[in-house]
């Protein structure tokens, strides 16, 4: 995703305003935050390596340099990872495999009958669930293409009814979406997943536009079910060793809460329906 670099350096170097870092402002500024040269002189590079470098056209930039850019822009750890990976990007050398999820970890969901769980790979595409993650979300209904999670959020009108934190939700995904592309710039069915969210999707451009990245990790999801109404669901993420492009996550609701009593229900109800 050519420009990639010096957007994310852009949109860096706009939130930080000179005062923040001791600068005195001069000069009418005709962007917000930081200018180059003000970026360079901090970061202890010529105005012309670090120009040469936010356009694309610089040699291979070394860590040191990386970490002083970052430095100066306040990234955050997540923020500079993706730094380093749309400064020196890695280009794929054989084409992506098929997205399998292996069998063991299959069983693995199918023991987990109190909490909600799903495996997602490449470009948030969902590979796999267990009973109670269905009955939650419903994508066994869903065609393959239809099972990927910036498509539900951004093309689905439901999606605004099913997340309660709609908002917190599609800047979430979209976040992550923008690590995945840094990780793998060549991919082109992300390209064309973006491209297409692009077209169909205003509040998606917008966000795309902001250059936020966020690792998935843990947090918190607010469902509303239309059976047994809302849910409060802590979540953990974590990356599967041997598949490091595919994340298990798992809703851990707390034991006794509103929202264990009501999975506890919608548990009961799928198994009576899946029986009759």
């Amino acid at each position: 995703m050519d420009g990639d670099l010096g957007d994310f350096l852009r949109s860096r170097r706009a939130r930080i305003q000179p005062e923040e870092l001791g600068l005195t402002p001069y000069g009418r500024r005709r962007v917000p935050g930081l200018r180059r040269e003000e970026v360079a002189q901090l970061a202890g590079v010529s105005v012309d390596y670090y120009i040469r470098l936010e356009q694309g056209r610089g040699p291979m930039v070394s860590d040191a340099v990386l970490d002083s850019i970052a430095r100066v822009l306040r990234l955050d750890a997540t923020e500079q990872a993706h730094l380093k990976d749309v400064a020196r990007p890695k280009k794929r050398s054989t084409p992506t495999p098929s997205q399998r999820v292996r069998p063991g970890l299959r069983l693995l969901l199918d023991t987990l009958s109190t909490a909600p769980a799903f495996v997602f790979g490449r470009r948030m595409d969902v590979l796999a669930w267990n009973a109670l993650g269905d009955a939650m979300i419903g994508y066994a209904d869903m065609s393959p293409r239809e099972r990927n999670v910036p498509r539900q959020v951004f093309l689905d009108p439901a999606a605004r009814d099913v997340y309660t934190d709609w908002e917190a939700v599609a800047a979430e995904v979209v976040g992550y979406l923008r690590l995945d592309a840094g990780r793998h710039p060549d991919d082109e069915e992300l390209s064309a997943l973006v491209g297409e969210l692009s077209v169909k999707s205003e509040h998606f451009r917008r966000l795309w536009a902001d250059h936020q990245v966020k690792e998935k990790t843990h947090g918190v999801k607010l469902v509303s079910h239309p059976v047994v109404g809302e849910l409060t669901l802590p979540y953990e993420t974590l990356t599967l060793p041997g598949d490091p492009d595919q994340l298990l996550v798992v809703y851990t609701p707390e034991p006794g809460s509103p929202t264990a009593e009501r999975l506890s229900v919608l548990a009961s109800w799928t198994a009576s329906s899946l029986h009759k």
